[in-house]
C-alpha cells in the first residue's frame, strides 16, 4: 500500500507539472501575440517556479537506494571539547529535530544522555517519513562549531566537535539475522524524565553486539519490554547500515563512516564568530545564514551531497574555514 501510494503521488505530481507547464507556455505565447507584457511576465514567473520545482524533483529522483524510502535514526555524540561539545551536540539534536518538523516528518527522541554540566553526551532521534533516510544519510560525519563560548567568562573563541551517525530503520522487506548469543543485554535505570516508575525501575535497555562492537540503547519508554524491542530494531538497522557501507566502499562510493571526533575529520563547519558561515567541506556549498541552518535549514546541503554522490563519485575535500 505504501508503494502504491507513493507511485500514485508521483504520477499525480507529474500530470500536474505537465498541466502547469502548458498553462505557463500558453500565457507567454498569449502575451507575445497580444503585446500584453503583464500576461507575458506572469507566464515567465510561472516558468521560473516550475524550473525550481523540476530541479527539486530531480534531486528526489536520486533517492533510489535500497533503504532510501525508509524511516531513519540519527545518532549524535559529543566529541573533543568537553562541556562545549556537549552543548554543541544539544544544538545538533535541535537542528535535526527542526529539520524533520520542517519536512512534516514525525520526530521521536529514542535515547538521550545528559552532559556533566550542560548539553548532552549522546542522543538518538527516530525520524519517520517518506524518504527520511534518503535525505538524511549524507549527514553522517563530524560537525565542527566555532563560536564565542557562553561557558567562558573571558569570552574567548572555542572550537567544538560532535559526530552524527545516520542509519535506516529496517522494515519487513529487509532480512537481517542477528543472533542473540552474539549480544550482551544490560538493563539500567533511565536517566531522563518519565515519573516515579521510570526512575525507580531498570526500564532502560542497552544491547552490545560483540562481533561488530555496535552498542545501542533505548530509555524513553516506561516499559522495559518496549525499550528492548526498540533497541533490537535499532541494532538490526545499524548492522544493515554497516553492510550497506561495505557495498558502497566496494563500489568506491562516498560512504559515510565513523572517524575520530576532532580536527581533520569534519564534514561541515559552522562558524558563528567572528563572522557567520556554514561550509560543507565535501561539496563546497556555503550558507551565510547559520541561524537558519541551525533551525533546520539543511535541504540545500543535503541536495548538494546527494547530487555529488550520484554524479561526482567520492567527496571532494575543500578548504575549511577558520
Amino acid at each position: 500500500m505504501r508503494e502504491r501510494t507513493e507511485l500514485e503521488e508521483r504520477l499525480g505530481n507529474l500530470s500536474r507539472f505537465e498541466r502547469d507547464l502548458e498553462d505557463a507556455i500558453t500565457l507567454v505565447e498569449l502575451g507575445e501575440m497580444e503585446n500584453d507584457s503583464e500576461t507575458e511576465q506572469e507566464g515567465i514567473a510561472q516558468l521560473k517556479t516550475l524550473k525550481a520545482e523540476a530541479e527539486r524533483r530531480q534531486i528526489e529522483a536520486l533517492l533510489s537506494g535500497e533503504a532510501d524510502g525508509n524511516d531513519t535514526y540519527i545518532e549524535i555524540h559529543s566529541g573533543a571539547g568537553g562541556t562545549e561539545s556537549c552543548d554543541w551536540a544539544r544544538m545538533l539534536l535541535r537542528m535535526y529535530s527542526r529539520w524533520g518538523e520542517r519536512r512534516k516528518f514525525k520526530v521521536e527522541l529514542i535515547e538521550e544522555t545528559g552532559g556533566d554540566e550542560a548539553g548532552i553526551k549522546s542522543a538518538t532521534l527516530l525520524i519517520k517519513g517518506h524518504n527520511a533516510h534518503g535525505w538524511a544519510k549524507t549527514e553522517s560525519g563530524v560537525h565542527r562549531l566555532v563560536r564565542i563560548s557562553p561557558f567562558d567568562s573571558n569570552a574567548r573563541r572555542h572550537t567544538s566537535f560532535a559526530s552524527v551517525w545516520v542509519y535506516p530503520v529496517v522494515d519487513d522487506k529487509i532480512d537481517v539475522d542477528v543472533k542473540e548469543s552474539d549480544c550482551r543485554i544490560d538493563t539500567y535505570r533511565s536517566s531522563g524524565a518519565g515519573g516515579q516508575h521510570v526512575n525507580t525501575t531498570d526500564s532502560a535497555v542497552r544491547i552490545t553486539h560483540t562481533p561488530s562492537g555496535i552498542v545501542v540503547a533505548c530509555q524513553m519508554e516506561r516499559s522495559q519490554h518496549k525499550n528492548r524491542a526498540t533497541a533490537w530494531n535499532m541494532l538490526r538497522a545499524r548492522i544493515y547500515e554497516m553492510e550497506l557501507e561495505k557495498r558502497e566502499a566496494e563500489a568506491n562510493a562516498a560512504a559515510a563512516g565513523k572517524t575520530e571526533i576532532g580536527w581533520g575529520h569534519q564534514i561541515r563547519s559552522y562558524v558563528l564568530q567572528p563572522y557567520q558561515m556554514v561550509k560543507d567541506l565535501r561539496t563546497g556549498y556555503v550558507s551565510g545564514t547559520p541561524d537558519d541552518v541551525l533551525d533546520g535549514g539543511l535541504d540545500e546541503f543535503m541536495e548538494a551531497s546527494l547530487a555529488q554522490r550520484v554524479n561526482g563519485g567520492g567527496p571532494e575535500k575543500v578548504e575549511d574555514v577558520d
